[in-house]
């Protein structure tokens, strides 16, 4: 992991001292609303429905087990015990007293984290793989790039005030499990016919009120120019993005009307200002970041012939092997993820004991490191495969050890309108009542792969467009209703969803998804996953089997 130099923790001292004086004169009335929102947007402070809500930033997903003990001090001594896990990588707590604000915020910089540009109009966390470093077949690990891109953008000057929240994924995987076609910036590192590293570049992705897939500027990048490239996008964006309306202000909005070859232009044109300036990378500069993301001394293989005999005897175990563990890119080692989605409980949510148990554990079994996913789930990215029935036997008796990763009830949910000042509905209520409803670990299994995310509004922060099946919470006349989309993905072949038709009561919603589901199963060949069926037979099976009318 990057460790701070004296440069960055003296930043951050002088950010906390300053915001700790902006909070004070804000609560001694010599601030208003007005002037103070700026000001704690940039320290990552939103006022939510019940309470202010802090998010804290994790770049790249990245926790050592140290910084994952204070996340934990810090939600039981600032919160209610607990916190939540967004989809950004990032973690949120959503009842801190603004009076302990900067308290909280000097305990974060104590392990090196804080909540910089983690709101507001910025180039905000940078996502990449949670199984960046580690996944088979890798083309490079994408951490240190990340790296270079989050010390470029903190506290950039030209780009501290742009016409609207920015966000960029690198992703380096084979299999894209970043949305990396959704964001505003997708970097995809590739190889040319020489072996040198560089970087396909798509810009104009993005969910919300108007979703859209990035489209390809750039087909090769050499990584010398990466950020001088990024320089004259933001430029472009910077210059001609609408600022007179928000919800026409994002850069998915700019290249849809320039058109994507000639925003092409106007970035190669202003990249031919700095092409070969200051910000060119040098092989010294990717070295030094690249230094921070070493391999941890993996031993040699070990025997496995026992937990083979576990998984024999133990039904449960081998369903978490199969389901909840990946492969590794060193022999005898596997990656663990940790799923978050017991039913009864706002997925994402962990409490301070479940982080201080995942803490003891990534100390124990994977050289003190935890990753944080995008499916609101967590990562130890280093278990040796003789130690895995250890951690499952662990997870257990924390409630950490529900084996269904990637199946139905594993649900991606923004936390909706329970506590989202801007949400239009509720999503954890829906999310519990499906789960209820497949609670059953065979039925799960036997649907299979199916990805279900919820959002409680149009801003999509539970990407329910790239969702298998997607929810949306929507307002009609005061009461809360859920409109459903078909046939999203975030992989490599990213697809937006369908609308199925009218939106539905709360009540109705665990019937709707049953229904569907039902007419999946009804129709798949050849062992087909969900979104293979509905490729083939398409959005109308689906339609005529939710909309009918009882006889």
């Amino acid at each position: 992991m990057y460790i701070y130099d004296a440069y960055d923790k003296q930043m951050l001292d002088d950010r906390i001292k300053q915001f700790r004086n902006q909070t004070a004169r804000y609560l001694d009335g010599k601030l208003t609303d007005e002037q103070f929102l700026p000001l704690r947007l940039q320290n990552g402070l939103y006022i939510q429905r019940l309470a202010p809500m802090l998010r804290v930033a994790i770049p790249y997903g990245c926790l050592s087990s140290t910084q994952l003990r204070k996340l934990a001090s810090i939600a039981r001594d600032y919160d209610k015990g607990y916190a939540h896990f967004s989809t950004r990588q990032n973690i949120q707590y959503n009842w801190p007293k603004l009076e302990q604000v900067p308290d909280l915020l000097a305990e974060l910089a104590e392990v090196e984290m804080h909540a910089i540009q983690t709101s507001g109009n910025c180039i905000r966390n940078t996502t990449t793989d949670q199984y960046a470093g580690v996944a088979v077949g890798e083309i490079e690990d994408s951490r240190p790039w990340c790296e270079i891109i989050r010390q470029w953008s903190t506290f950039h000057p030209e780009f501290a005030y742009l016409p609207r929240k920015f966000k960029i994924a690198v992703c380096g995987t084979p299999n894209d499990q970043a949305a990396t076609q959704v964001h505003d910036i997708g970097l995809y590192i590739k190889k040319n016919s020489d072996g040198e590293i560089g970087f396909q570049v798509l810009v104009g992705g993005g969910l919300g009120r108007t979703p859209v897939i990035g489209v390809e500027i750039c087909d090769f990048l050499p990584w010398q120019h990466l950020l001088t490239y990024l320089d004259a996008i933001m430029r472009v964006y910077n210059r001609y993005g609408r600022r007179d309306n928000k919800y026409k202000a994002r850069i998915k909005i700019l290249v849809k009307a320039l058109g994507a070859e000639a925003f092409k232009k106007k970035v190669e044109a202003e990249w031919q200002n700095d092409k070969d300036g200051p910000a060119t990378l040098t092989e010294e500069e990717v070295k030094r970041c690249k230094s921070f993301f070493t391999d941890p001394n993996y031993e040699e293989d070990s025997d496995s012939s026992d937990i083979e005999a576990a998984a024999a005897k133990d039904l449960l175990f081998d369903h978490w092997l199969e389901r909840n563990v990946a492969s590794h890119k060193q022999l005898g080692y596997r990656i663990v993820n940790i799923c978050l989605k017991e039913t009864g409980v706002a997925p994402g949510d962990v409490t301070d004991g479940q982080m201080e148990f995942i803490a003891d554990l990534a100390d124990k079994y994977s050289f003190g490191e935890v990753r944080v996913t995008h499916e609101q789930n967590v990562v130890l990215t280093d278990v040796k495969h003789a130690d895995l029935y250890a951690v499952y036997q662990a997870c257990q008796k924390e409630s950490l050890a529900t084996p269904f990763l990637g199946l139905i009830n594993d649900i991606v949910c923004c936390p909706g309108g329970d506590f989202c000042s801007l949400a239009n509905a509720k999503s954890i209520p829906i999310a519990e009542s499906i789960q209820r409803r497949f609670d059953d670990f065979d039925k799960q299994k036997d649907i299979g792969d199916i990805t279900l995310n919820i959002s409680g509004c149009m801003n999509a922060c539970g990407h329910h467009h790239v969702g298998n099946i997607g929810i949306l919470g929507v307002d009609k006349k005061g009461e809360e209703f859920y409109q459903v989309t078909l046939g999203g993905s975030a992989d490599r072949e990213t697809a937006l969803g369908k609308v199925l038709g009218p939106a539905f009561a709360q009540e109705d919603m665990p019937d709707v998804v049953e229904k569907i589901v039902d007419v999946y199963l009804e129709n798949r060949k050849d062992g087909e996953n969900f979104l293979a069926t509905y490729r083939r037979i398409g959005i109308d099976p689906y339609k005529e089997r939710v909309y009918a009318k009882a006889d």
